[in-house]
């Protein structure tokens, strides 16, 4: 049986991103912000999607497509019969009078490689999740698409009759397709693309040159670092969980999901990689982020914000086909009215490098004492609450292990934060807090399964108790971490190595495909055991569930191996970064790069 796959590259700048498939074709991007509605949205409507397509002519026998070495620009190279044309996609991003300059511009560079192929550009957005079609305008030199949110442009070299009408052209010089939004281009075509396109390829590489990245499977950890930082909004710091929205988990399950959006969670884990890799300045970004939430009158934290912290989107469900016909198309996220008290103790850990690493100054942050006070606090209110849990069970509570994980490390990061801070309340309260949190988990040991069950007073298990041994809770070298490890082996893993978050039914019935994140903790966990060769085998053998791009999905199909759900997925990213790193540590690999 055919693997499924995302035949999708990404591109973007940290103000946007754009999903281009293997003919060239956007499938995916989504203006002015990460969360807004598509202009090009072929991947959930074929119809109401809009299109930005480079076709030959001609029928195509091979295409290739790669990103240029150790940067987020795109290649698409298209061999058709009567020649062979190159696709070059990208969104500027470069050092500009000390600051990023990343502008609401996507550059398509097309030029030919062989022959005089002959080939039509497509440009058709749409606004307001596809009910909006623009009227078009000429101008001089670009085409104006008029009745959108703010003025969209597209200025070519191309002549824009045979753009307007869609006629075929023969490839004889290379033309430029500079899309806008907002702010168009006002200077000269060609020099524009060229010159963008060298410093957008300069920063990349010089970004990844100041990466620490060892030896170990140098390449797929670079590509998921890239992919990483194409997913922090930067002007507010907020950090995504994936591009898109409503691919769904497994064909017909009905989750379908929004995850442009700024997890509490999924932030730690992927501040984690990026600590991990020599990275801070996102760290930065992101505290300036947490700082600025809107949190509500009830002093609570929710478990996903808005690009801008905010918590003014709401659920909906769109008329469109969705992707391959799997409904429903949703935007916004229900989740954000979820009770899921995890996210004290994620916001905290992932605040700690900030006070901890030497290589930061602490005392720039000590003006977050309250933040770090009123995030205890959240831990204290919440000790006994149950919850939505980290799998955001949408009708049922309980008490989860996972959370009181996270009120445990929290704790102990403030523990550290207040020994740096030399406040003695603030010690006081998160010493309190932690033993406490220790004596839930222990609420939730089963001594029949010899493992730590998923909440208290049930037997069921899940993938997130791995953190019970990567987080150090248990001593990984002890009888009852390995025994915990075995059982949930034997409930969650499949036979080659890929990971069931859990099994048992929930609002949907049984999960159908496996969770990437939690064959990466897997992994992390083999390691921490002292299990490395096979820690090194199933990671690699991860490595096979990336595209032809080496990006990963949020889930696979155990029998097919496909591809599904959010695509790219951070979380699967991070979780090859902090499992490559895991298994380099144990083995006392040196960094280098």
């Amino acid at each position: 049986m055919d693997r499924h796959t995302y035949n999708l590259g990404l591109i973007g700048n940290c103000a946007f991103q754009a999903l281009i498939d293997t003919e060239a074709s956007v499938r995916w991007l989504c203006w002015p912000k990460f969360d807004s509605s598509f202009i090009f949205g072929g991947l959930l409507d074929d119809e109401k999607g809009g299109e930005f397509s480079i076709k030959p002519v001609k029928n195509i026998y091979s295409t290739c497509q790669a990103y240029i070495k150790n940067t987020n620009v795109l290649t698409t190279e298209i061999s058709t019969d009567d020649g062979r044309y190159k696709v070059t996609d990208f969104a500027p991003r470069f050092e500009q009078y000390d600051r990023h300059y990343k502008p609401l511009m996507f550059i398509r560079k097309i030029e030919s490689m062989e022959g005089t192929p002959e080939i039509k550009v497509v440009c058709d957005p749409r606004g307001e999740y596809g009910d909006v079609t623009p009227d078009v305008s000429f101008g001089s030199s670009h085409l104006r698409f008029k009745g959108l949110e703010d003025q969209v442009r597209l200025t070519t070299n191309l002549s824009l009759n045979y753009l307007q009408q869609g006629k075929s052209f023969k490839l004889e010089q290379p033309i430029y397709l500079i899309i806008t939004w907002g702010v168009p281009l006002e200077g000269p075509i060609k020099q524009t693309a060229e010159t963008f396109l060298t410093r957008t390829i300069d920063y990349w590489n010089d970004w990844v040159r100041h990466c620490t990245i060892g030896p170990l499977w140098q390449e797929a950890v670079i590509r998921s670092a890239l992919t990483l930082k194409m997913h922090q909004f930067e002007d507010t710091g907020a950090i995504t969980a994936s591009t898109t929205t409503s691919l769904p988990e497994h064909p017909g399950s009905g989750r379908n999901w929004d995850y442009r959006y700024c997890w509490m969670r999924d932030s730690y884990y992927t501040l984690n990689a990026f600590s991990s890799i020599g990275q801070f300045e996102e760290l930065e970004k992101y505290s300036n982020y947490i700082e600025n939430i809107a949190v509500g009158e009830n002093c609570r934290y929710n478990p996903v914000y808005s690009l801008l912290g905010t918590e003014d989107f709401e659920e909906e469900i769109l008329d469109l086909k969705g992707y391959l016909g799997n409904g429903p198309v949703r935007i916004g996220n229900q989740a954000k009215e979820h009770i899921q008290n995890d996210v004290y103790g994620q916001v905290l850990v992932s605040l700690l490098p900030l006070y901890t690493d030497e290589r930061l100054n602490s005392q720039e942050y000590a003006r977050s004492k309250k933040l770090i006070m009123d995030l205890l606090q959240g831990i204290e209110r919440t000790m006994d609450e149950p919850d939505a849990g980290l799998w955001e069970l949408r009708n049922m509570s309980f008490k989860h292990c996972y959370t009181f994980q996270f009120h445990w490390a929290g704790a102990n990061a403030a523990i550290k934060i207040a020994k740096v801070l030399e406040d003695e309340e603030m010690l006081e309260k998160a010493t309190c807090l932690a033993k406490e949190a220790s004596l839930q988990i222990e609420h939730c040991y089963d001594p029949v399964q010899k493992a730590y069950t998923s909440a208290i007073e049930t037997d069921r298990l899940d993938a997130s108790q791995l953190h019970l041994i990567t987080m150090n809770y248990l001593d990984p070298s002890s009888d009852r971490a390995k025994s915990h490890l075995e059982a949930l082996e034997k409930e969650l893993k499949t036979e080659d190595g890929l990971f069931y978050r859990y099994k048992h039914q929930d609002d949907f019935g049984k999960p159908k495909s496996t969770f990437l994140i939690c064959a990466y903790w897997y992994v992390e966990a083999l390691a921490a055991v002292g299990r490395v060769e096979e820690a090194k085998k199933i990671f690699e053998h991860l490595l096979s569930f990336t595209n032809h791009l080496g990006l990963h999905s949020e889930d696979i199909d155990e029998v097919t191996g496909s591809q599904w759900g959010n695509f790219p997925q951070t979380y699967s990213h991070v979780g090859l970064i902090n499992a490559a790193f895991r298994i380099g540590r144990k083995l006392d690999m040196p960094n280098f790069l």
